[in-house]
C-alpha cells in the first residue's frame, strides 16, 4: 500500500486538523467529537444542517460545511458511523431556536447513531428530525442496510435544504423540501477497482483485470452482479437502464444530471461518461437543466463512478442554483 498517512488510527483526526487549518476564517474544529462546524454556527435565525457518516468519501460531508449547506459534519473513521455521542453533543452545540435537521444517509449504523443521539437531544428539550436518503437503486438491502443505500444523491438533498435554511426556512419546511428531493433522486454506481482502507492496507475485495462491480455501494459492497467489462457507453447504458426506469423519468422531464467519481477516476474519464450520458437522455426525450460533473461522495481511491438523476421542478431548481459556499464546493 503506497498512502500518505502516519498512523492509520489518526488518519480522520489528521485530515480533519489539516482542513480546519487550511480554512481558518470559516471553518472550526472540534477534535473531540470529529466535528467540523462553521465559524458561525450556531446561528439562531436559520436551522443547522447536521450530517454524519463515515469518512472515506470526501469531499462528503466535511468539505461541504459552508454558507448554503451544512453547518457541521461529524464524521465516524473510515467506513463507520460516528459514535452516538458525536451525534448527541453536535446536535446539542448546534442547536438553535429554529432547530437542527439531521441528514442520515440510509445504513443500518448511521440511522443507529442518529436516532439515538436525536434521542438524547429531544430530551433534553431540543428540536430535532431526522431526514434519510435513499437513493441508491442498486440493491434493495445491503450488507450495511435494511432498504436502499443513500449515496451520491445526497449532496443534493444537502443542497436543497441548505440553500433553504440559509432563506429563513422552518424546520417542517426544510423536512418537506428534503424529502421532495429524495423522492425524485435515483442513483446507480460501477466500480472499476477496490478501495484500500488506511487501516487495512490492503483491498476491501477482488476484481479480475477484465471485471467491473455493477451497482457496488460506497464501502465496497456487492452491487448487483459482477461484469466483463466493456467499453465505456456500454457501461453508461447500463447504468441509465437502471436508474431511468425506476422513478420512471420520461420524456418531457427535465432533470440534473450527475457523475461523480468514487475517487481513483481521472476527471476527464468522468466527462467522458458523462457526454454519452447526456446524449442517450436527449434521445429519450430527457432535458438535462443541470450538470454535475466531479467528485461528491467517493469511496476512498476506488476507480468508479456514479450517475444521479434528479427530476427538476421550479422550486428545487431555484434551490440548486442559490449561492452556496464550502472548501470543496462543487455546486
Amino acid at each position: 500500500m503506497k498512502k500518505f498517512v502516519n498512523d492509520p488510527k489518526n488518519f480522520v483526526p489528521e485530515m480533519l486538523e489539516g482542513l480546519a487549518l487550511a480554512h481558518p476564517d470559516t471553518l472550526r474544529y472540534v477534535p473531540a467529537y470529529n466535528l467540523i462546524m462553521r465559524a458561525d454556527a450556531p446561528r439562531t435565525d436559520k436551522v443547522s444542517i447536521v450530517q454524519g457518516s463515515g469518512s472515506g468519501h470526501e469531499p462528503a460531508h466535511v468539505m461541504v460545511v459552508g454558507r448554503g449547506l451544512l453547518d457541521a459534519a461529524c464524521p465516524g473513521d473510515v467506513f463507520a458511523a460516528p459514535p452516538m455521542d458525536y451525534v448527541y453533543e453536535t446536535t446539542k452545540l448546534l442547536a438553535t431556536p429554529k432547530g437542527v435537521l439531521l441528514l442520515v444517509n440510509n445504513y443500518t449504523g448511521d440511522r443507529m447513531a442518529f436516532d439515538m443521539g436525536k434521542e438524547m437531544a429531544d430530551a433534553d428539550g431540543l428540536r430535532t428530525e431526522i431526514l434519510t436518503v435513499n437513493d441508491d437503486v442498486a440493491v434493495t438491502d445491503s450488507l450495511y442496510t435494511v432498504g436502499r443505500r443513500g449515496v451520491a444523491g445526497n449532496f443534493f438533498v444537502i443542497k436543497a435544504v441548505g440553500a433553504a435554511a440559509e432563506q429563513g426556512a422552518e424546520l417542517d419546511d426544510l423536512i418537506r423540501i428534503g424529502r421532495k428531493v429524495n423522492d425524485v433522486t435515483r442513483t446507480m454506481g460501477v466500480g472499476l477497482t477496490a478501495c484500500t482502507p488506511p487501516a487495512k492496507g490492503s483491498p476491501l475485495f477482488e476484481l479480475g483485470a477484465d471485471e467491473i462491480e455493477f451497482g457496488v455501494g460506497i464501502h465496497g459492497e456487492p452491487g448487483r452482479e459482477r461484469r466483463r467489462l466493456t467499453d465505456a457507453d456500454a457501461i453508461v447504458d447500463a447504468l441509465l437502464d437502471a436508474v431511468v426506469p425506476d422513478l420512471p423519468y420520461q420524456s418531457g422531464d427535465r432533470v440534473a444530471l450527475m457523475i461523480n467519481g468514487l475517487g481513483g477516476t481521472p476527471v476527464s474519464e468522468l466527462y467522458l461518461l458523462y457526454r454519452h450520458a447526456h446524449q442517450r437522455l436527449a434521445e429519450r426525450g430527457i432535458r438535462v437543466g443541470r450538470s454535475y460533473v466531479n467528485e461528491y461522495c467517493t469511496s476512498l481511491d476506488m476507480a468508479g463512478a456514479s450517475l444521479t438523476l434528479v427530476r427538476l421542478d421550479d422550486e428545487i431548481e431555484t434551490l440548486l442554483a442559490a449561492p452556496a459556499d464550502a472548501p470543496v464546493n462543487p455546486f
